[in-house]
Parts: C-alpha cells; sequence; structure tokens
C-alpha cells in the first residue's frame, strides 16, 4: 500500500494556517480533495452505495467508484457486499473510523519521517 505523503503538500500544509482534517488527509494520504471529501460523506452515511454517495457529493458514479477504491486502498473504507430481495447484489461502503483514520495518519506520517531522516543521514555518503 502506497500512502507516501506529498512533498509538496506537505510543505502547502505546514505553511498554512490551521489545516483541517480534510486538507491533512490529502497531504498524508496523497489523495484528491474529492477522496477526502467522499471519506467524510461515507463518515456520516455509512452503509452507503456508490448511488447514494454519488448523489451526497455530486459526483458522477465511476469518479465515485475511483474514490472509493482509493481509499480502501489507504485503509480509509471497507466494502461489504448485501444481497438484494430481487436477486443480484450491491456492495456498501463505510468509512473507517476517525479514531482509526487518525492512528492510520500517524503511522503513515511516521513511516514517511523515518524515511526522510535516512535519506538525510546518506547525504554525503556516495549515496545521493
Amino acid at each position: 500500500m502506497n500512502t507516501d505523503p506529498d512533498p509538496g503538500r506537505f510543505r502547502d500544509l505546514m505553511l498554512g494556517d490551521e489545516p483541517g482534517f480534510e486538507e491533512v488527509m490529502v497531504c498524508v494520504f496523497g489523495i484528491q480533495r474529492h477522496e477526502a471529501r467522499t471519506y467524510l460523506a461515507l463518515l456520516d452515511a455509512p452503509s452507503s452505495t456508490v448511488a447514494e454517495l454519488a448523489d451526497v457529493v455530486d459526483r458522477d458514479r465511476s469518479n465515485v467508484n475511483r474514490s472509493l477504491a482509493t481509499l480502501r486502498e489507504k485503509g480509509l473504507a471497507s466494502r461489504q457486499r448485501r444481497l438484494l430481495d430481487s436477486g443480484g447484489h450491491v456492495y456498501q461502503y463505510t468509512a473507517t473510523p476517525v479514531e482509526e483514520a487518525r492512528e492510520l495518519m500517524h503511522a503513515t506520517l511516521d513511516e514517511w519521517c523515518a524515511y526522510v531522516h535516512e535519506r538525510i543521514d546518506d547525504f554525503g555518503t556516495g549515496s545521493l
């Protein structure tokens, strides 16, 4: 799972005034703002389908589906299959609870910082 923070966004975050949860998510997980908004919409409407979320975030289903795939890849959402009475199935998505998302952010940032510290330690050793 590639969850490397975006250095450019990290710099912007540090220089900005009081970043919100959405801005921090975008920076730390390297996701797009619409993906962060999809996560926040899922927090408010757990067990949503792609169609339901598309209405909430005002994006087409294919974009919401891609956002959900990214969120699942980052560990920020889960998917469950629900059988329909009429036959077939539908997937319902739920956001990772905020406390777990915060822990993921800390872990991701700690890993990235450790990597950067290693790169700093390598400066001048021929590993440039």
